[in-house]
């Protein structure tokens, strides 16, 4: 695929990493561990995500560029850097920092909510203060998403602090709400969360074979997840449509459960049908699954052959794909696939 003007992804190894242009480099996001510097990049952020690479790829830095000149920042424990339009921003917590501080008795929060809702009061606080309103993109990390602790599964406590968060800080909870992940990342990881946003909004796309994230029934816990299913960037020189965490989900329900390859199938065909949606709003754009950059996230290691034979079907050889090793948000989700396209605008569009 060519690289268009405006907004780019990549997926480099830390050699290549190495000798890139880093001057339009907006942020990076590590998944075994951070890369080695370059000249000039101390500035740039770096996402450390602790879910391993598979298919014995040793390292591979997702870089996230702007084609323009950046300055980096950094806001209490934000850590950004910003172009004329677009803003990256990561932030890691510990919880083992934060659970002194945690009032003890049955309606206190867990030290994971408290590191949740913080983290996103910083986010907020810092998109307010640097003036870039609009979430267009986040990706959320937390150690032992499936497992339960203080009476609650972790990923529900998750989705009630950021709730909470975004409500006190001002912002909408359904409807306009960013494109998301949120996967688990190994045990004692820091939650880690990283984002794009800019100065003007994207446009929001549902998938119509499901049921809207912030809709769902409170059988998913008492607070749904506040994420679009995707969500679609215009720049002035092309479209960048950014895909959330999509699963084999239809309606609001779980499917094919047990069954990999199956479970794959129906995960592209949910992305697929968020493509048709897009170029549907979205009449210059023309987004396939053949042109997309994916990042597939795989519950048990030894499913990937069947995971990767059903993605080699489906895309084209020059397709970019790197996958890594997560607990996924549903305990019986085996596969999940976020991707990211881009197509440039014609001059007349």
């Amino acid at each position: 695929m060519h690289a268009p003007a405006g907004l780019r992804l990549d997926y480099l190894s830390p050699a290549e990493y190495r000798v890139a242009e880093c001057a339009g480099v907006l942020g990076v996001a590590t998944f075994n561990g951070p890369p080695a510097p370059t000249p000039g990049s101390g500035e740039i952020p770096v996402a450390e995500v602790n879910t391993p690479l598979l298919l014995g790829t040793a390292d591979v830095c997702e870089v996230w560029r702007s084609g323009q000149p950046a300055e980096s920042g950094r806001r209490n424990r934000v850590r950004f850097r910003r172009s004329e339009n677009l803003l990256f921003g990561c932030i890691a917590l510990a919880e083992s920092e934060i659970a002194p501080a945690v009032s003890a008795g049955p309606a206190a929060p867990s030290a994971l909510q408290v590191a949740t809702e913080e983290a996103y009061r910083e986010i907020c606080a810092t998109l307010d203060a640097l003036g870039f309103p609009h979430l267009l993109r986040v990706w959320n990390y937390l150690p032992d998403i499936n497992r339960d602790s203080d009476g609650l599964e972790r990923y529900r406590q998750f989705n009630r602090a950021r709730q909470h968060a975004l409500s006190a800080c001002g912002r909408a909870v359904r409807g306009k709400v960013p494109a998301a992940s949120a996967l688990g990342a190994a045990s004692g990881s820091p939650l880690v969360v990283y984002f794009l946003a800019g100065r003007v909004a994207p446009a929001f796309i549902e998938n119509p074979r499901q049921l809207s994230a912030y809709r769902y029934p409170r059988e998913y816990g008492s607070h749904a997840p506040v994420f679009s299913r995707a969500t679609l960037l215009r720049q002035r020189d092309s479209l960048t449509l950014f895909i959330s965490g999509t699963a084999s989900i239809v309606g609001h329900r779980s499917i094919h459960v047990g069954d990999t390859a199956a479970q794959t199938r129906e995960t592209l065909a949910n992305i697929a049908a968020l493509l048709e949606e897009a170029n549907r709003v979205e009449r210059t754009a023309r987004f396939s699954l053949g042109s997309l950059a994916c990042k597939v996230y795989v519950r048990r290691p030894a499913d990937l052959p069947v995971i990767r034979a059903e993605l080699t079907r489906a895309l084209e050889p020059a397709s970019r794909v790197i996958y890594l090793q997560a607990d996924i948000c549903r305990q019986d989700l085996l596969v999940e696939i976020e991707a990211t396209g881009m197509c440039p605008l014609k001059a007349d569009a």
